[in-house]
């Protein structure tokens, strides 16, 4: 395990390299599909799950790739990373998560930051978020449990899926979600939607973590010899 240090300045890249492209993809797909709403999110998913892989395959091996506090908290909660580790993390992620928007957004010379006014509200889209969310972690921990080199290709692979079955185009990040009501592009939402979003994003995590337990419960010898997990999240 690399030095605590090296993990977190690789958590911080890796989730300002993942909001850059998630804000930068969806304001020029935008951009480009002259008001085809389809066509930006086709952009903006292919974007991101390629992006993911990208960033997964690179800082996996220095920090697990979490850029996702709903998957720090999974890790802390299964006894595979310590808890300071995962706030830590957390603190890392949601940082980096600011500073990829304000990226992104000098990059197309807009202002750093602009208050979200999408809205994305009500009972459809926070079940979009918590499957999202508990879909994405059984990606992640299944993945690692049957075939862990592929677990970049797959989260990237379900991110770019899950942008298209949820009505929420699935954010299942806390950081993301945070990060995105600070942009009035494409990918952004209200302010006020974002603890809605959280909250459901972490009963996601709850329902992924319990459904671990039954359909692949480790034993002790398992738990201790695990590495520090690869995973991430949009």
């Amino acid at each position: 395990m690399n030095a605590l240090p090296q993990r977190l300045l690789a958590e911080f890249l890796g989730t300002a390299a993942l909001l850059a492209i998630v804000v930068g993809s969806g304001h020029m797909g935008e951009l480009l599909a002259n008001g085809n709403a389809a066509i930006a999110l086709l952009a903006n998913s292919t974007a991101t799950g390629l992006g993911l892989w990208v960033l997964i395959e690179l800082l996996g091996p220095i920090s697990g790739a979490h850029f996702n506090p709903a998957v720090s908290a999974a890790f802390a909660w299964r006894g595979e990373l310590p808890g300071r580790d995962a706030a830590m993390y957390t603190f890392a992620q949601l940082a980096g998560a600011v500073c990829g928007v304000v990226a992104a957004h000098l990059m197309f010379d807009l202002a750093p930051i602009a208050l979200g006014t999408k809205i994305r509200l009500g009972s459809g889209q926070w079940l979009s978020e918590a499957i999202a969310t508990s879909g994405l972690l059984l990606t992640i921990l299944l993945g690692l449990r049957a075939r862990p080199r592929a677990v970049p290709a797959l989260v990237g692979a379900y991110i770019a899926c899950a942008y298209w079955f949820t009505a929420s185009t699935s954010f299942a990040n806390p950081a993301v979600t945070l990060a995105r009501s600070l942009t009035t592009t494409f990918a952004g939402i209200r302010p006020q939607d974002v603890p809605g979003f959280a909250l459901a994003q972490f009963a996601g995590v709850i329902v992924a973590v319990l459904l671990m337990r039954v359909l692949a419960p480790a034993s002790p010898e398992q738990a201790a010899e695990r590495p520090l997990p690869i995973a991430a999240g949009n």
